[in-house]
């Protein structure tokens, strides 16, 4: 069972020493499991995120360095592109090895039939095919119902219907309840099948707007910022949806033998109420705190209580891993990015002693680069900026810059990220019509620039 927030702040769980958010079903669940406090995610935001962590590779590699254009947008030229066909998804390799699959919530990996989760290997979806939704149905139907009734054929994603398997469907509570009652009856119906299942669960919470409901809203009367109290009623929210999960895994006998994986697309986003202490910046950003995530797995039949792992992780790792313990085969024409860290893991191991994880944003004719290996950080912040190097065991907050004393390590780190960026393909879509031209005129990528460094650090 895969269970995903939206920009959640790596710093807004209690497992992670939130002071002011409450979460008292996922913090039982990560004491009683294992939490990583090194987890990260393929991109420091929503959509190249997700592709990456479904198809098991970089979305470089596929052409997907960007979110999809909203719908509703006179930016309509890719409306009929999305997650490659191509790439096989860890839902149908777990579907080929007999488990019944379900996707719940927001999906962000194309509008086009050929891109229904239905089609990329989940039994059962319910939920919204675009990035993001507004939460109360009592606000966001009136307006799409006023807009259809006058004629209007594209909407904005985020007042659109919520469907089932295809079918448009009327939505009643609020958004966060709805998908957590939908898990719910999912994990019912896979117990009638007596088949092993898996879940992906990707709340739209805390995303934007901001809308909480009321009864979760008085629980933090002790937040006086407006946006943080509402923030954080929508993480209670998400908590309370996972206790009811849980209690239904309870219920069928299927909480022990359940692997519960845990986590965010993203770092939080700093200007929505989001806390990401003590990592630097946000969503977005090649920082710590824009793609380093809170993540926990919990399985009592095959993990010991109460551990911690500190090694480098990625969401890269969950495809190999996952299709290891369910005894699928692997594509074979598929490359895969990241490793099985299962073995790495009861023993406490590093499973990528001495490999890098990446992190790369297109700007506006120029990259920002994180590069995590070991105990370092290697980090490009800008076009005119030095190549830094932190070390994570003493400086999660990127704070002290120690490439003068290093040389070799970060001019090694420098030259892998290079050679990795020679397996991108151009971007196969742009969220707007700005980013589109920015890569034209700005004749990118420009990866000779961002990866080159003085003499002086070689």
């Amino acid at each position: 069972m895969l269970i995903l927030c939206d920009d959640l702040g790596y710093a807004d769980v209690g497992f992670n020493g939130s002071q002011d958010i409450t979460t008292p079903a996922l913090d039982q669940l990560a004491t009683n499991g294992t939490i990583f406090s090194s987890a990260y995610v393929t991109h420091p935001f929503c959509g190249p995120s997700r592709m990456g962590m479904l198809s098991g590779r970089y979305p470089h590699v596929f052409g997907a360095p960007f979110n999809l254009p909203p719908t509703g947008t006179a930016f309509d030229r890719y409306d009929d592109e999305g997650m490659p066909v191509g790439e096989t998804l860890i839902g149908t390799v777990l579907q080929d090895a007999g488990y019944y699959t379900g996707a719940i919530g927001k999906w962000h990996l194309g509008f086009s039939s050929r891109f229904h989760p239905n089609e990329r290997g989940f039994d059962d979806f319910y939920g919204f095919l675009g990035g993001g939704h507004m939460y109360f149905p009592e606000r966001y139907g009136p307006i799409y119902q006023r807009q259809k009734n006058a004629g209007k054929t594209r909407f904005n994603e985020y007042i659109t219907p919520l469907e089932h398997n295809g079918t448009v469907v009327e939505e009643t509570e609020y958004m966060t309840d709805a998908l957590s009652r939908e898990a719910v009856r999912f994990v019912n119906e896979a117990d009638q099948k007596q088949q092993p299942f898996f879940l992906y669960l990707a709340y739209n919470a805390p995303h934007t707007p901001l809308e909480a409901k009321e009864d979760d809203l008085a629980k933090f009367d002790h937040i006086k910022d407006d946006k943080r109290r509402t923030y954080a009623a929508m993480v209670y929210a998400v908590d309370r949806g996972i206790g009811r999960l849980v209690d239904a895994l309870k219920a069928n006998g299927a909480i022990d033998n359940t692997l519960i994986v845990f986590l965010s697309d993203n770092g939080g986003k700093i200007g929505a109420g989001a806390n990401n202490a003590p990592l630097q910046q946000g969503k977005g950003s090649v920082c710590e705190g824009g793609f380093r995530v809170p993540m926990f797995f919990h399985w009592p039949d095959q993990l010991a209580a109460a551990t911690r792992f500190e090694h480098p992780v990625s969401a890269l790792d969950f495809y190999p891993t996952f299709a290891r313990l369910a005894g699928a085969t692997l594509p074979a024409e598929q490359e895969l990015h990241g490793k099985d860290i299962w073995d790495a893991l009861t023993a406490g191991e590093s499973p990528r002693a001495g490999e890098s994880i990446f992190a790369l944003r297109h700007w506006n004719g120029f990259h920002n680069v994180g590069i995590r290996r070991d105990q370092w950080k290697a980090l490009k912040r800008g076009p005119k900026a030095a190549w830094q190097l932190f070390d994570m065991q003493t400086d999660l907050g990127e704070v002290h810059d120690l490439s003068s004393q290093h040389l070799e390590i970060v001019s090694s780190m420098v030259d892998e990220a290079r050679q990795w960026s020679t397996t991108h393909t151009p971007p196969r879509w742009f969220i707007n019509e700005q980013s589109e031209t920015s890569w034209e005129v700005k004749q990118m990528p420009r990866y000779d620039a961002t990866f080159a460094m003085p003499d002086s650090k070689r």
